[in-house]
């Protein structure tokens, strides 16, 4: 479904949310196999530690997503430096919520990194992507958007925007000669994940989630799950009717 990206050597990479989890892990693993990654994210020491890691190859950008004019002057400044490969939108923002316990100031906080940050981010690289005809451009969504889960209220509807937002790039950019790929990993030890208080099935390692996407990358999948022994069985619940969807939820969870 997309041009197909097997070698990295000398490919230029641009990653937002670089500083822990699956997107560090992907930036040391795309650096690597010599890729040549700028990195982003609003810790700026977090971020010098992870270019620590690259041999000073790794190029620092501190980048708050929320702020639209920082995310430009950071893609204009980058784009000057050459055209770029790949840009991974990586940034997250994760808090349990129950309707019991609404937090509209937390809800935004969601929305504004996990969606509009990603708006903020295809406004900046889309003409300069477009203008040169190739490229890729991957979001990371989550299973947690298939469909509404307990606990998810905050969180869920943001990653469902995520997939339906590269859905509509995909239809849009591929005649255009780009590639686009959504990711949607089920669970993987990150400082996010780290604040459940429930045994999670299937729980990968960072670095397992980074080699999925790579291999998915190299596949030129649009959707790319992981690990597929849990992300089957999430995509099979959608297909449930909601007759049959809640109870099960229910039976599962106890909520």
């Amino acid at each position: 479904m997309n041009p197909r990206i097997t070698r990295w050597q000398g490919r230029r990479v641009w990653l937002i949310g670089a500083s822990s989890g699956i997107g560090e892990a992907t930036a040391l693993a795309l650096h690597a196999r010599g890729a040549q990654v700028q990195l982003s994210a609003r810790n700026t020491q977090a971020l010098q530690a992870v270019a620590s890691r690259m041999n000073g190859q790794g190029q620092v950008w501190p980048l708050d997503v929320t702020d639209a004019s920082a995310v430009q002057q950071v893609a204009n400044a980058i784009l000057a430096q050459g055209p770029l490969d790949l840009v991974l939108y990586c940034a997250g923002h994760y808090r349990e919520m129950r309707a019991q316990s609404l937090d509209l100031a937390d809800l935004r906080r969601h929305l504004d990194i996990n969606y509009s940050g990603a708006l903020h981010l295809m406004h900046a690289v889309l003409p300069a992507l477009i203008a040169q005809g190739h490229g890729h451009l991957s979001l990371i969504s989550s299973v947690a958007g298939f469909r509404g889960l307990p606990k998810g209220l905050a969180y869920g509807p943001t990653k469902a925007a995520l997939t339906h937002l590269a859905e509509n790039l995909y239809m849009d950019l591929r005649p255009l000669g780009l590639g686009v790929s959504v990711v949607h990993p089920g669970f993987v030890q990150t400082p996010l994940t780290a604040q459940n208080r429930f045994e999670m099935p299937a729980l990968i390692a960072p670095e397992q989630a980074a080699q999925a996407m790579l291999d998915g990358w190299a596949r030129g999948a649009f959707d790319i799950h992981f690990p597929r022994r849990f992300t089957r069985w999430m995509k099979l619940l959608r297909l449930l009717p909601y007759r049959a969807y809640f109870p099960l939820v229910h039976r599962f969870t106890g909520l």
